[in-house]
């Protein structure tokens, strides 16, 4: 089942290759380049007018190969279901950039807007899957009741929102986001296949939907690699998050995703812990948050942030198998 992932992957990979040749003119003709926050470091400002919204790259150049490659089963429940989510996420991030682009300065959608939007579609799935988990268990697999149901979906609404935020705010620096996510996006796929987690002998559909998303991400990397040619912007951010989530609760391995992302997460919560301390305290824990950004302002070379991030992503996915095979 393993030699079943390399063509998607291989298919996800050229596809956001093709679409990326053609994609970054139109967007370039468009003029739909990215505004740079007053907020960011000094440096970015030579960044500004990069053509954004290229997470299409990622969301395009995996969907093609996850529903048209064959596979046994054809499309499936859970392959539509991660793939919608994705792009559900993905057209979220797509009006907060259209709005920025149109007005011509960082105000997309409000706060409260984007979440609202977020929550909306996290509760649909998350309620869908309360409903319907059970028929895809192993008969021998008991499935949470009453109380304990409610709880973890509500788990999983905040697994949604949080992993698609915590994407955004990773996405700071050429090939960071990309980078860091890709490790997830593999590991997630290996856990489909072989993981314990699964509780019903993998399934080929979430498999070859992270692959997808793995290889249409090093595509997008193509791309993105410093100097970045295009950003992925709220629409590839928010679809990265929510689509690597959906596919981790699918799979029930969503303490497992906690541990491949722990990136993504501490780039979160370095934003927390500066937003707390600032306002308990008056002074910052970092020189600027999210966490790449203080990196970048004790004089590290951006390239080297983005490596030594996406090696420690991959480790916490190498981490995640481990254990999720030691306990099988």
């Amino acid at each position: 089942m393993l030699s079943g992932l390399f063509g998607p992957a291989l298919a996800g990979l050229l596809a956001a290759v093709a679409v990326g040749s053609f994609l970054i003119p139109m967007l370039r003709r468009l003029k739909a380049g990215q505004v740079i926050s007053l907020d960011a470091p000094e440096r970015h400002r030579t960044k500004g007018g990069t053509p954004t919204m290229g997470g299409w790259i990622i969301v395009i150049g995996g969907l093609i190969p996850a529903w048209l490659y064959p596979h046994p089963g054809g499309v499936g429940a859970l392959l539509f279901a991660v793939t919608l989510v994705t792009v559900t996420f993905a057209l979220i991030g797509f009006l907060d950039d259209f709005l920025i682009i149109r007005r011509g300065k960082n105000l997309g959608l409000r706060a409260r807007e984007k979440l609202a939007l977020q929550f909306i579609a996290a509760i649909a799935f998350s309620g869908w899957w309360a409903v319907t988990e059970q028929s895809f268990l192993s008969p021998d697999v008991d499935r949470e009741a009453g109380p304990a149901r409610i709880a973890l979906a509500a788990f999983h609404v905040l697994i949604l929102v949080g992993l698609s935020n915590a994407v955004n705010l990773t996405d700071g620096l050429d090939g960071l986001a990309a980078g860091v996510s890709l490790p997830v996006w593999v590991t997630l796929a290996l856990l489909a296949t072989f993981g314990p987690a699964v509780q019903r002998g993998g399934d080929y559909g979430v498999a070859a939907a992270c692959a997808a998303f793995a290889g249409a991400t090093v595509g997008y990397l193509w791309y993105n690699a410093h100097p970045a040619q295009v950003f992925m912007g709220d629409t590839g951010s928010l679809a990265i998050g929510g689509g690597l989530a959906a596919a981790a609760i699918l799979i029930r391995a969503e303490w497992l995703l906690l541990l491949a992302a722990s990136v993504h997460l501490a780039e979160a919560a370095s934003v927390t812990l500066q937003v707390i301390s600032f306002k308990t305290t008056g002074k910052r824990i970092f020189r600027m948050s999210p966490l790449h950004h203080h990196f970048e302002l004790t004089q590290v070379p951006e390239t080297r942030i983005v490596a030594r991030f996406s090696i420690v992503s991959a480790a916490c996915g190498l981490l995640a198998l481990a254990l999720a095979l030691r306990n099988g």
